[in-house]
């Protein structure tokens, strides 16, 4: 199955800097289907508006971009089809905005349930990329271990779901789960 083939739900794991966003960016691309970017980041600092700014650049410039910080379940029931590819950087941001900056009416638990589900129930190709943080040493602060429990909970729960699963060093994919690229 080449990636121009391969409908489903994909998960895309690495470190910082590994190339997980490239890879992600050119199976969308050779999708052939219409993609949409959904972006999770929030611009809480210089640093992260400079991310913001090289990733937007890197980006064919007739995808959809979405913005969404936190309802990701909401924008996969709205914009999955059979003619869609969602392409999701990056669900440790998505993590880290309910952890720093949580909202009153809504809980991470509720949203990655919702998230779970709407990714089971989805059409068309989602590609989901996201930080793999779990493989150093535990963190010394509590909301650094909670950060990394979370996220490692959360990557073995879309991992179960999904039919496919890449693990990526120095720019180099590795299939941990289901066909080839």
């Amino acid at each position: 199955m080449s990636e121009n083939t391969f409908m489903g739900t994909e998960l895309i794991l690495c470190g910082a800097r590994s190339g997980k966003s490239r890879l992600a960016e050119t199976l969308a691309d050779g999708s052939g289907l219409v993609v949409k970017y959904i972006a999770t980041a929030t611009a809480c600092d210089d640093e992260i508006v400079n991310r913001i700014e090289r990733h937007q650049q890197q980006r064919p410039a007739h995808w959809q971009l979405i913005e969404e910080p936190y309802y990701l379940a909401e924008v996969i029931q709205q914009h999955s089809n059979k003619n869609t590819c969602l392409l999701v950087d990056c669900l440790t941001l998505w993590l880290n905005n309910f952890l720093f900056q949580p909202l009153d009416n809504y809980s991470w638990q509720q949203a990655k349930t919702e998230f779970l589900e709407a990714i089971a129930q989805a059409e068309g190709r989602i590609i989901l990329v996201s930080n793999e943080v779990g493989q150093g040493i535990v963190p010394l602060g509590e909301l650094s271990r909670r950060f990394v429990d979370e996220s490692g909970w959360l990557h073995q729960a879309i991992a179960q779901q999904c039919p496919r699963v890449v693990f990526v060093t120095a720019g180099l994919p590795q299939i941990l789960k289901g066909p080839s690229l």
